[in-house]
């Protein structure tokens, strides 16, 4: 399935802006495969450009920000600058930031619209909705996996104990129909279309450790201990043979990786891009020193540019100049898992900046999502960030 993006242009910008980021990811069989959302933004509309950089901003800012621009009163997650649907992945997105800034009755609407609209029989989310209708019913484990989280996280911040059974039951939804074991440990796979003998398409960024350790903590499930053990041996092996890790790759049964330019590997072009570049924001918040040091080893090729490309090779050559937030979120995750704070902080706010200069769904999610994780504890996990420290 390929997903346009489409920058939204700032008030504030004069120049026209036309480059649009195209990332294919088919899937097998012909069903409706969910793929990350593109937001990309010509270099053009960096902050600081034609206008003053706005001033700093703190996370919870940042968080509310984005739910008073991309959430409809009755909890939509609107991706206004893609033809106004909504997915799966933006319903996450959206009850993440809420339990982030504490925001408990923008919470409930997000997934009271959710159950209403996206669950599908089985317990899992449907992944895309337009219209007034879902167009698209095959999961994203991504997007049920951070939902699952999500759920728990409110469950204790809002002292819900229904909030913690229906992400437990999510979670437990997401590891028997989307999981499987290869000899170095479990891996979660992209979606139930990617299930059978292997070898499986997978999607490095989809692995979250801080969530498995989470979910695992709640439910009791070893398998979300085995989901850290294998996610940690398959991403070590993608990032020993490629400075980067691809938006797609093939896992084997024992463990060795592939990189693919798309979810079946039969178009599109091998790159690190945006999937891949959520890697490092994922890795970063482990509490395990081993995934940190995996997110660490990303920053010294990322720090090649001062304006950084969303689109690179996998040795972090430019192929494509499209600017977005989450390529600066993505570089400050790895810079402060490699203790360089001050680095970090400028890219969280370079991140923020761009979000408000050139506003996008996918760009503005992970500015908010990226400060409340990396410079706060509201998500519960480990902070790479030493906040007022």
């Amino acid at each position: 399935m390929t997903k346009k993006t489409k920058a939204l242009l700032a008030a504030a910008v004069v120049v026209a802006l036309a480059i649009t980021a195209g990332i294919a990811s088919l899937v097998v069989g012909g069903a409706g495969g969910p793929s990350t959302d593109q937001a990309g933004a010509d270099a053009t509309g960096t902050p600081g450009t034609g206008t003053a950089t706005p001033q700093p901003r703190t996370a919870a800012e940042i968080g509310k920000d984005f739910l008073d621009g991309y959430v409809d009163d009755d909890g939509r997650v609107v991706r206004r600058d893609q033809g106004d649907d909504t997915v799966s992945e933006g319903q996450a997105y959206g009850m993440l930031v809420a339990v982030g800034v504490g925001d408990e009755d923008r919470f409930d609407a997000i997934w009271d619209w959710t159950k209403s609209n996206l669950v599908r029989p089985d317990g899992l989310l449907a992944w895309q909705w337009k219209d007034g209708e879902v167009v698209d019913d095959m999961p994203a484990s991504d997007a049920d996996v951070d939902a699952a989280r999500a759920l728990v996280l409110a469950g204790s911040t809002f002292d819900r104990s229904d909030l913690t059974t229906e992400g437990v039951d999510l979670g437990t939804d997401v590891l028997d129909e989307m999981t499987v074991s290869t000899d170095v440990g479990r891996i979660l796979l992209p979606g139930p279309w990617a299930m059978g003998s292997g070898p499986w398409s997978y999607n490095p960024s989809y692995a979250s450790p801080a969530t498995f350790a989470q979910l695992g903590e709640a439910s009791g499930d070893p398998r979300w201990a085995e989901l850290e053990t294998g996610s940690r041996a398959v991403t070590t092996n993608i990032l020993a043979s490629t400075a980067l890790p691809s938006d797609w790759a093939q896992v084997q049964q024992d463990g060795t990786t592939v990189p693919l330019p798309s979810a079946d590997g039969s178009s599109g072009t091998v790159q690190y891009s945006y999937d891949a570049g959520r890697l490092a924001l994922r890795y970063a918040e482990s509490c395990q020193p081993e995934d940190v040091a995996l997110s660490a080893s990303m920053a010294s090729v990322l720090q090649r540019y001062d304006e950084l490309p969303m689109q690179l090779d996998l040795g972090g050559q430019s192929v494509g100049s499209d600017q977005s937030p989450l390529a600066y979120a993505a570089r400050a995750a790895a810079e402060a898992s490699d203790g360089q704070h001050e680095r970090a902080t400028a890219d969280l706010r370079t991140a923020d900046s761009l979000s408000q200069s050139t506003p996008t769904y996918y760009g503005s999610a992970w500015a908010a999502l990226a400060a409340l994780q990396l410079e706060g504890s509201s998500l519960g996990a480990c902070t790479p960030l030493v906040v007022n420290g």
